[in-house]
C-alpha cells in the first residue's frame, strides 16, 4: 500500500513533508495550533531547557521539587476556569489515575466512544448515538434508588466532529450525585474561544465535574492535566499513580505559562483557515464539519488516495480497529497557509 512509505519518518511533521524526491502538503495529525513547528514557542522551549535542564526524573512524592510544577496547576486552574489542577506526564496518566480514583464514588455509566484512556477494565461498548444515549441515562438515573453516579465521557467526538452537549444533565434528580469525568483532549485550546469544556457545562449543585485532556494536541506540550474543585485535585494528589510518577519537562510547561499570546494568534489563524475551507465545502452532502472546529469528514473511502496522488496526506486509517473501514478526514492547522489550502480544494 502506498501509505506505508510514510510509517517511518525520520524528519518533524508539518504543513510539508519532505519524502525523498518529493514534498507532500500534510492535512492530519493533532497539531491544531501548530506548537511543534513555532518558532516563537521553540525559542520558549528553549529558555525552559536552560533555566530547568531537560528533564526531572524525581516524582512529586520526592522531598526536594521544582517549584514550577505548583506554579502551572495554579496558571493552568485560573486559564482554564477551574478552583484547582494537576499536572502529569501525559495524558494517558491523568486519565487512569482520575478513573482509578473516583471509580469508588458511584454506579458508572460510559458514554459512546469513551476514550481507552478512561476504561476502567474492558471496553464498556456502548453502541448508540450520544444523543440518545443521554435521554435514557436521564431516566435509567432519576428511576434508580441508587444515589451516587459517576458519568464518563469524551468532550467531543473528533473523528466525526461533533461537540457534546451536558445540558441534559439539569434534567436528572436533585437528589442524585453525580461525577461527570470528561476527557476534552481535542477541545483543550481550541474550542470555547480556547478555553475548555469546563465553560461550557452549566453549574448545578448536585454535580461535580473533573476534566481531564492531553496536553499534546492543541497546547503542543508533552504533558496531561485534570481540572477540578479542590477537595477532588487534593484526593488525586494522594494517589500512588500520582505521587510515584515522574512529571512532565518542565522546559514545556515554561513555554505553557509564557506562551498565552502565541496561543491566541495561532488560534486566530486556525480560526481563518477553517473559514476558508468551510466556505468553499459549505452545502456539499459528502462532507461533514462544525464550526470553529478544524476537521472535516469525508464519507468516501478513496480521497486519501486522490489526493495522494496531487502529493497531498491526509489522516486516512481503520476504525474502531483494523478491520474497521478507513476514516478519511482533513485536519487543518494554523501552520497551513492560504495557499496549502487552495491546492488542497483544487485537488477535490
Amino acid at each position: 500500500m502506498q501509505e506505508e512509505i510514510f510509517k517511518n519518518l525520520t524528519i518533524p511533521l508539518g504543513p510539508q513533508i519532505q519524502f525523498k524526491d518529493k514534498t507532500y502538503l500534510y492535512f492530519g495529525g493533532t497539531a491544531y495550533l501548530g506548537i511543534p513547528q513555532n518558532e516563537d514557542f521553540v525559542k520558549l522551549y528553549v529558555e525552559g531547557i536552560k533555566k530547568y535542564g531537560l528533564n526531572n526524573g524525581t516524582s512529586r512524592g520526592n522531598n526536594v521539587q521544582l517549584g514550577i510544577y505548583g506554579d502551572v496547576e495554579k496558571f493552568a486552574a485560573k486559564k482554564f476556569g477551574a478552583e484547582a489542577a494537576l499536572i502529569t506526564s501525559s495524558g494517558y496518566l491523568a486519565a487512569q489515575l482520575t478513573i482509578k480514583t473516583i471509580s469508588t464514588f458511584g454506579e458508572i455509566k460510559y458514554a459512546p466512544a469513551t476514550h481507552p484512556a478512561l476504561w476502567l477494565k474492558d471496553d464498556p461498548k456502548i453502541d448508540s448515538s450520544f444523543s440518545d444515549w443521554s435521554i435514557g441515562l436521564v431516566n435509567e438515573i432519576n428511576e434508580s434508588e441508587k444515589t451516587n453516579w459517576v458519568i464518563i465521557s469524551n468532550s467531543m467526538n473528533n473523528l466525526y466532529p461533533e461537540i457534546y452537549d451536558f445540558s441534559f444533565l439539569k434534567r436528572m434528580s436533585n437528589e442524585k450525585q453525580i461525577i461527570l469525568l470528561v476527557d476534552d483532549s481535542h477541545g483543550i485550546g481550541l474550542n470555547n474561544n480556547g478555553l475548555s469544556a469546563l465553560s461550557a457545562i452549566q453549574y448545578q449543585e448536585n454535580l461535580e465535574v473533573v476534566l481531564i485532556a492531553s496536553m499534546a494536541k492543541a497546547l503542543g506540550v508533552d504533558a496531561g492535566i485534570v481540572l477540578s474543585s479542590g477537595k477532588i485535585i487534593r484526593k488525586l494528589k494522594e494517589s500512588n499513580e500520582f505521587l510515584g510518577a515522574s512529571p512532565p519537562s518542565a522546559a514545556g510547561l515554561f513555554a505553557f505559562m509564557q506562551g498565552d499570546e502565541i496561543y491566541r494568534k495561532e488560534l486566530q489563524k486556525l480560526k481563518e483557515n477553517i473559514f476558508t475551507l468551510s466556505e468553499k465545502l459549505k452545502g456539499k452532502d459528502e462532507w461533514h464539519f462544525i464550526e470553529d472546529f478544524p476537521v472535516f469528514f469525508f464519507k468516501n473511502a478513496d480521497i486519501s488516495k486522490k489526493l495522494l496522488t496531487n502529493n497531498i496526506l491526509v489522516s486516512s486509517f481503520p476504525y474502531p480497529d483494523k478491520d474497521g473501514p478507513i476514516v478519511n478526514r482533513i485536519v487543518l492547522s494554523s501552520w497551513h497557509h492560504k495557499s496549502d489550502i487552495k491546492k488542497l480544494i483544487e485537488s477535490f
